[in-house]
């Protein structure tokens, strides 16, 4: 005599190894599914490979100063793209339409790379280097150094395009860039993840520690890089 819970077992196994071709059949189903994800993919892979084509630009020039026996004026490179709820959240902050066109119409942060460098001449440095390149056009630049925002925050922001070359298309891509010296992006990431991810307002006192610390840091920044002038003055 065959064993009840045994049957109910061996029936839910069958049922879940079915579940993924059933699934597949539903979604077969949904033409317009299938449409919007595959050209979602299509789109990333186009602001992946710009991403990877900065890098490779910037790895270029590292190399290079290596070579020249020149001090390197690039720390680190660290890059991401936008999740797809970031991306339509931003659109309906912004009260724009939440479709692909408008994204890559009026976003200028979609791909985002932040290049970390030891002083601040540095930074305008390789601002410089980038910019000299033929196929780089500058969209928009935003000095948070020179002028920085109320909390303190600076970094010097680059918002760029960039072609990307496919098999038989070719695509201008923005790109948002980031530079900023080792002790601004301290103080920003930790800025941010008082500011953003807190479920409490931050309050005006610690707003106000948060500026003079930034000031402090801002402060050392230009210490260091004067410290830097004189030994390499003496050499």
């Amino acid at each position: 005599m065959e064993n009840p819970d045994n049957s109910s077992e061996n029936e839910q196994i069958i049922d879940n190894k079915a579940l993924p071709s059933v699934l597949e059949q539903q979604l077969s189903k949904n033409s317009d599914f299938y449409k919007m994800a595959f050209e979602f993919q299509q789109i990333m892979m186009v602001y992946e490979s710009a991403i990877k084509q900065l890098e490779t630009k910037l790895d270029i020039l590292n190399k290079e100063n290596k070579v020249l026996g020149r001090r390197n004026p690039i720390e680190t490179v660290k890059s991401r793209i936008k999740s797809p709820e970031s991306i339509a959240k931003k659109l309906e902050k912004k009260k724009l339409p939440v479709t692909f066109h408008s994204m890559m119409t009026n976003l200028n942060d979609i791909a985002g790379l932040r290049v970390i460098c030891p002083y601040i001449s540095d930074i305008y440095a390789v601002k410089d280097m980038l910019l000299k390149q033929p196929d780089i056009k500058l969209i928009k630049e935003s000095d948070y150094i020179a002028s920085p925002k109320a909390s303190g925050y600076r970094s010097l922001h680059l918002v760029i395009e960039i072609p990307v070359y496919l098999s038989e298309t070719v695509h201008k891509v923005k790109v948002e860039i980031q530079l900023r010296t080792i002790a601004m992006d301290f103080w920003a990431c930790l800025e941010h993840e008082l500011r953003y991810k807190t479920t409490t307002r931050v309050p005006d006192s610690v707003r106000r520690e948060l500026f003079r610390v930034a000031e402090t840091i801002a402060m050392t920044d230009r210490e260091m890089e004067e410290i830097a002038f004189e030994l390499q003055a003496i050499e």
